[in-house]
């Protein structure tokens, strides 16, 4: 019996599996993240949700969950230690007293302008082009969409 020319790849070796490499890759990026964000007085979760709301501001608590894929039970702590930071205020909708709606402070839309320097920055700590890295993310965003299917 003649032996295969190509090896027989190993599936469950750690090094084979792209879970692992995207969480690696992620794990790092956080990492890139933290000095930056220490200079902002944020972590990476709240620089999420502070990137909502600089998008649009005064929104219910369940469209920041929704734009990034937390629910409530997550999402509360990091809004309550935004607002305990003085960046945002959660208040009762008027219309609903069961939804929550968050608006940024003076100090949460003043913090928007030295964060503009994170993305440059995390882009240059990448050393990928910014080319690369949009065709990247969009990969990742049809990847997440192909997996949240039905």
């Amino acid at each position: 019996m003649k032996e295969s020319a190509s090896k027989k790849v190993n599936m469950l070796a750690l090094e084979n599996q792209f879970c692992f490499a995207l969480y690696s890759a992620s794990h790092a990026l956080t990492k890139a993240y933290k000095p930056l964000l220490d200079t902002l007085g944020l972590t990476y979760p709240q620089y999420l949700v502070m990137l909502v709301l600089w998008e649009q501001d005064d929104v219910l608590v369940k469209d920041i969950g929704n734009a990034l894929f937390l629910d409530s039970g997550t999402l509360t702590p990091l809004l309550k230690r935004l607002e305990a930071n003085g960046l945002l205020l959660r208040h009762r909708n008027i219309a609903d007293e069961r939804q929550v709606r968050i608006t940024l402070t003076p100090a949460g839309k003043n913090l928007r302008k030295p964060a503009l320097r994170v993305p440059e920055a995390v882009l240059c700590a990448s050393g990928q082009s910014e080319q690369t890295l949009v065709n990247l993310r969009s990969q990742l965003f049809n990847l997440r969409s192909e997996l949240l299917k039905p």
